[in-house]
């Protein structure tokens, strides 16, 4: 009892009245974040997987080609797959749409995802927890202003890979819609050439490459699907949900509806481009016309200070002049 009594008081001492239940969260929460990769490590294997990957070694060696086409998951992340993939069907999906629209297509995305949270969020509770309790006591904060700084950097670092991703769909999504319609034009070309739908979106994603990476790996992966006898409207369909782009959306409608109605795709399309090029100008205009709305406030900052100055001051320093005089 009188240990407890004198750590307890040791811990009031450093901690401040909160302390003992401060110490103890904190061993709480090392203790989880320590425990529980150490279970799923020693976690026992399942017999039959252990009889899968028994029988996938014992096998003899495919070929490279043959290899590629095979499931490509990291084993070290399948162990944890568990642990770093939601439950939930629903939340699966829309994080692995998430990430696709993000440009991230591997089929270990959601679990790097989950696991970069993860990681970063310890990290950042780690850096916290140093800078609470080693530099932050030379410059002489409380108690409280220390976990804030411990709650700021894990937080930070646990929705650091969120806001990543939104800045990536929302760079992605950019991309897309500026080289859209020059898409359509190159696109429009080879149909009216004498190319097939399938040969004239391998030879735009080509051509595309260069300019806007983007767009031509979504064209690339709908040409690859195609040729994976994939039906043409469900590949459309999902290219349109991956990019997430209104006028992608629109694009793939036309095609499906030229298709079933047995119309001309060409025809469809030179229509369909000539609007997404008066899209791009009314686009331009609209960014031109808030340009000077923009630099208003800017504006105001530096010229009225100056002006005012010139204007004002001479008044003002006659004033205080007169002033002195009076005096």
């Amino acid at each position: 009892m009188d240990l407890a009594n004198r750590v307890s008081a040791l811990l009031t001492d450093l901690l401040g009245p909160l302390g003992p239940l401060i110490a103890l969260g904190g061993f709480g929460a090392l203790l989880i974040f320590v425990t529980l990769p150490l279970m799923l490590l020693l976690r026992r294997e399942d017999p039959l997987k252990k009889l899968q990957r028994t029988t996938r070694e014992a096998a003899p060696r495919r070929p490279q080609k043959e290899s590629l086409r095979q499931n490509g998951r990291s084993e070290q992340l399948q162990r944890f797959a568990g642990f770093l993939e939601p439950k939930n069907e629903k939340e699966l999906s829309a994080i692995q749409l998430k990430l696709r629209q993000a440009g991230y297509q591997s089929r270990d995305s959601v679990r790097l995802f989950h696991f970069s949270q993860f990681a970063l969020g310890i990290a950042g509770l780690g850096l916290g927890l140093l800078y609470a309790f080693g530099l932050s006591e030379a410059a002489g904060h409380d108690m409280q202003m220390r976990l804030l700084y411990v709650v700021f950097l894990a937080g930070a670092g646990y929705f650091l890979p969120r806001y990543w991703i939104t800045r990536r769909i929302a760079t992605r999504k950019d991309q897309i819609i500026r080289g859209f319609p020059d898409a359509l034009d190159m696109l429009l070309v080879c149909i009216e050439a004498g190319q097939s739908l399938d040969q004239a979106i391998v030879r735009v994603a080509a051509e595309l490459r260069t300019a806007y990476s983007a767009l031509a790996e979504e064209f690339e992966i709908v040409a690859y699907e195609m040729k994976a006898g994939k039906d043409k409207a469900t590949v459309l369909r999902d290219m349109g949900a991956r990019c997430g782009v209104p006028d992608i959306s629109s694009f793939v409608t036309v095609l499906i509806q030229s298709a079933s109605f047995g119309t001309s795709i060409a025809d469809a399309l030179r229509v369909y481009a000539a609007e997404m090029r008066d899209k791009r100008v009314m686009r331009a205009e609209e960014a031109a016309n808030k340009l000077p709305t923009k630099m208003t406030l800017a504006t105001m900052m530096l010229t009225v200070p100056p002006l005012l100055i010139i204007l004002v001051g001479p008044s003002a320093n006659s004033i205080a002049n007169l002033g002195n005089m009076g005096n």
